[in-house]
């Protein structure tokens, strides 16, 4: 990077399109320094014949590295709701340095993108809709994203294993089951302990579903 000094004045002598899409390559005394996006350079104002410090150099640098963060954290946002965690870790393996990740991280909290309870509580909802696990793997998975305890205790707290087994034993058995009862009991059996259930809620939600489908007691 072309920083000669802080207290060094260099004057902007050409600002030109880069070959990536909405870069500016800027040129101080007659050579190149660095890059910055068109926003920034909007933002700022920037014009040929400007005459520029190392420190404010610096200072633009570091505004365009965090506008660049932001915008690699609104795409990966934009598939889905994300922990704080998840996006640190995927921001840090973007490259971008650990305080420019905080100080993204702190403008997505400031523009409600970015909220730990929300996302336990969306990711509870989603589990439940679309594939029903147990309260103790749903907290499994969230820990693993990141989410503080205290958060998926709360989120977690009304979740209810016999409800959502007996709706994931319903999903499995549209699919297609044995029509013996061992054999029935043993697939539904395996597919819900894989989501967290314990012996006694699959239990039930089998023999729910069982005789549900016409056929007496196992």
């Amino acid at each position: 990077m072309f920083f000669e000094g802080r207290d060094k004045v260099s004057q902007i002598t050409a600002l030109r399109a880069g070959r990536r899409e909405k870069r500016i390559n800027v040129f101080l005394d007659g050579r190149f320094a660095f890059s910055l996006g068109t926003e920034v350079v909007a933002k700022e104002n920037l014009k040929v014949g400007q005459e520029l410090s190392g420190d404010r150099a610096a200072s633009l640098t570091g505004s365009d590295q965090l506008q660049r963060c932001l915008e690699a954290a609104y795409r990966y946002l934009s598939y889905r709701p994300r922990s704080e965690s998840e996006i640190k870790e995927r921001m840090t393996r973007r490259g971008f340095a650990a305080a420019i990740v905080e100080t993204a991280i702190d403008r997505l909290r400031e523009q409600n993108l970015l909220n730990d309870g929300d996302f336990a509580q969306f990711w509870k909802e989603n589990r439940e809709s679309f594939s029903p696990r147990s309260q103790w793997l749903t907290g499994m998975e969230l820990r693993r994203k990141g989410v503080a305890s205290e958060v998926i205790e709360q989120v977690v707290a009304g979740m209810d294993d016999g409800e959502n087994a007996y709706r994931a034993a319903l999903q499995k058995a549209r699919r297609g089951t044995p029509a013996d009862y061992q054999s029935f009991r043993r697939r539904l059996g395996d597919y819900l302990r894989r989501r967290g259930f314990n012996y006694e809620v699959i239990g039930h939600a089998v023999e729910k579903v069982w005789r549900e489908r016409g056929n007496g007691s196992g």
